[in-house]
């Protein structure tokens, strides 16, 4: 499947989230800045990758590295690329055609905080997740500081940005996907839940959980057991917990 055209350039930081880019080479990486005062095995090993890959390295010290990028937490390695391909509603069936079976599709309803929407998708990357939804408005979208969090994950994994949320579910359910929505007010717990079919998950936002809409689109819905005094977990901390729910249905050990 030929993937979408690139934007922009854009910076990637991190040294997980570079060696990432560097491995998965759907983006032209045009140059690297590392800090000159670090010399530990992470960084050799990403300056010979680079080599390898015919990347220019351009080694500068901490001063320069924080005149150039500030303070941001770039742990000493920095990468210029162009941007990440754009996955649209129009990918969604071939995305699917390229899905395993029976496949896995998260849905993120409303993240807004970039921090937890770069953990999310560490998650589903870690999980096997085919592809990730979001939508266009009222949601983090892809900055350097979700692919920093996600550790790489967003050169692994499409993440296809929708304009309408519901309309995008309505198209999975005519494709044969089963969409199960994380509700803390359901009557019905996770583990009471069968993965075994094509499945979607959707998991609403921070504090407010799934719109009224997405929820009435959804085929099952179904709470976490919260056992102690807290009245619901991080959005990202759920979304691992529910993907490797999914994991433990389908992987017999």
């Amino acid at each position: 499947m030929a993937l979408p055209k690139n934007q922009h350039e854009q910076y990637v930081y991190g040294i997980h989230s570079v060696k990432s880019l560097l491995l998965h080479t759907q983006r032209l990486t045009q140059k690297i800045w590392i800090n000159s005062d670090r010399c530990d095995h992470k960084i050799q090993e990403l300056e010979e990758l680079a080599y390898t890959l015919k990347i220019a390295v351009k080694k500068v010290p901490a001063i320069t590295m924080k005149q150039l990028f500030g303070e941001y937490a770039h742990q000493g390695v920095v990468a210029m690329t162009n941007a990440l391909p754009s996955w649209n509603e129009q990918d969604l069936q071939s995305l699917l055609d390229d899905s395993k079976q029976p496949c896995v599709i998260l849905i993120l309803d409303g993240i807004t905080d970039p921090h937890n929407l770069g953990a999310c998708l560490r998650n589903a990357d870690a999980a096997g997740v085919d592809f990730v939804i979001i939508p266009k408005d009222k949601n983090a979208q892809l900055t350097p500081v979700v692919s920093k969090i996600a550790c790489g994950a967003v050169e692994c994994i499409p993440v296809v940005v929708v304009t309408n949320l519901a309309r995008t579910i309505e198209l999975l359910k005519q494709s044969g996907v089963w969409i199960f929505g994380a509700d803390s007010e359901a009557t019905a717990v996770l583990y009471a839940m069968d993965f075994s079919v094509n499945t979607a998950i959707v998991v609403g936002g921070e504090g407010i959980g799934l719109r009224r809409l997405t929820s009435a689109k959804c085929d099952k819905l179904f709470a976490l057991p919260m056992l102690g005094s807290v009245a619901s977990l991080n959005v990202s901390v759920a979304t691992g917990v529910i993907l490797y729910e999914i994991i433990r249905q389908r992987i017999k050990y």
